[in-house]
């Protein structure tokens, strides 16, 4: 199994440090470079390496872990998909520098947790975020829980659900295989229009639902 990771921050991080308490390989990549990632990969161990993003993306299954405003520069001038899986780990919201007016805005539910939800004017994320991955098999699946739990899959004597979803089955069952190697308890939501918007950050209706397989 060929992953690569595209984002270091809490996200790619975090799965990256999932997959490497199960001993599985996968190659982290961000905008800055591989040497910017030198001390996350010594902390990880000799599984995960840093390498370009180009080397990440070339990966059989890649995670896209970076913030919804810079998936164009994350993503543009990649080669061709080809089919290849791509899960989209990302949510429609913009992060607001607190000291910005967004940050007050009485009109925004989010903002006292410091983030504004970006308007897809009716269209779910993953049908968006298709656009820039022409060509990969999207399922979308890690966008729904705190970062945080990604490495604690096991908990209250039972197993951490984690939400898939996706239009393309193959796809989807390399994706539970990833889920279920790291711990977690996998749940197919269906396809991207139905089971993308139930998990979908932050008003799908299982956003950060925290369900535990006993």
């Amino acid at each position: 199994m060929n992953i690569g990771i595209i984002g270091s921050g809490a996200l790619g991080a975090n799965v990256a440090r999932a997959l490497a308490r199960k001993g599985l390989s996968a190659t982290i990549a961000n905008q800055r470079g591989p040497a910017s990632l030198a001390a996350l990969v010594e902390e990880l161990g000799p599984t995960i390496k840093a390498g370009t993003v180009a080397q990440a993306a070339a990966a059989d299954i890649v995670l896209v872990a970076v913030r919804w405003v810079d998936l164009g520069r994350a993503l543009g001038g990649l080669p061709a998909w080809n089919g290849r899986i791509v899960i989209d780990g990302t949510n429609p919201v913009e992060f607001l520098d607190p000291d910005s007016p967004d940050a007050k805005d009485p009109s925004n539910p989010l903002a006292a947790y410091g983030i504004k939800a970006i308007d897809l004017q009716g269209r779910y994320s993953s049908e968006v975020f298709r656009e820039f991955v022409p060509g990969a098999r999207v399922v979308k699946a890690l966008n729904h829980l705190d970062v945080k739990v990604l490495t604690q899959p096991e908990v209250s004597g039972g197993q951490r659900v984690q939400f898939y979803s996706g239009d393309d089955a193959e796809a989807k069952a390399e994706v539970r295989k990833i889920l279920e190697a790291i711990g977690h308890f996998a749940v197919d939501l269906g396809s991207l229009a139905v089971g993308g918007r139930l998990a979908e950050l932050p008003f799908g209706p299982l956003a950060a639902t925290n369900f535990i397989k006993i």
